[in-house]
């Protein structure tokens, strides 16, 4: 944000693109710690909506700080991309061996990818004997979020998919359903 945006937000309206951030972008919540006035977080929400889209120095000023923020941790869409990749293609035999047994495979032979998926590692000992605890981060989760990333699903729209292949299958399924059934009624 230049310095003439900032000129142009009133000072609750700084305070909301502040609280937005403070309150993981829960835009009611951001409204209502503001200082705005609503009857209920439903009212809140709509009209933190409205303050979203029809004020553009609010919209700028919330870029920018999330630019600056970005910048500041280094998070970037493609760190948070390759390390989802790195948990979703993690793959357990880099970590153990399964015989008779398990054997874990030593640590300095990880790789950083290696090392990112893996979510615990401990030990517990005991007079007879004790555990081991191993564990990789949601595979299925990284690889939903990667999935979603990309586009891989169809849109949803309540309980309708708006996707050609979808609907392709289904009424190709359809057709041959109502085939079926009018050959079946004209043998029986």
């Amino acid at each position: 944000m230049t310095p003439d945006q900032a000129t142009t937000l009133t000072p609750k309206q700084q305070r909301f693109v502040d609280e937005l951030f403070i309150h993981d972008f829960n835009q009611s919540a951001a409204y209502i710690a503001a200082g705005y006035k609503a009857k209920n977080p439903e009212v809140a929400k709509v009209a933190a909506s409205r303050l979203l889209l029809t004020n553009v120095h609010v919209a700028a000023a919330v870029a920018a700080k999330r630019e600056r923020l970005a910048v500041k941790t280094e998070v970037t869409q493609e760190r948070i991309i390759n390390e989802l990749a790195r948990v979703g293609f993690s793959d357990m035999r880099r970590f153990a061996k399964v015989g008779s047994g398990v054997t874990f495979l030593p640590s300095d032979g990880w790789t950083d990818d290696d090392a990112a998926a893996v979510a615990e590692v401990g030990e517990t000992v005991t007079k007879e004997g004790g555990t081991v605890r191993f564990k990789l981060h949601d595979k299925l989760s990284a690889l939903d979020k990667l999935a979603r990333h990309l586009g891989m699903y169809p849109k949803e729209t309540g309980d309708t998919y708006i996707d050609a292949r979808s609907v392709h299958v289904h009424t190709n399924a359809a057709l041959e359903a109502l085939i079926e059934a009018r050959r079946q009624l004209k043998e029986g």
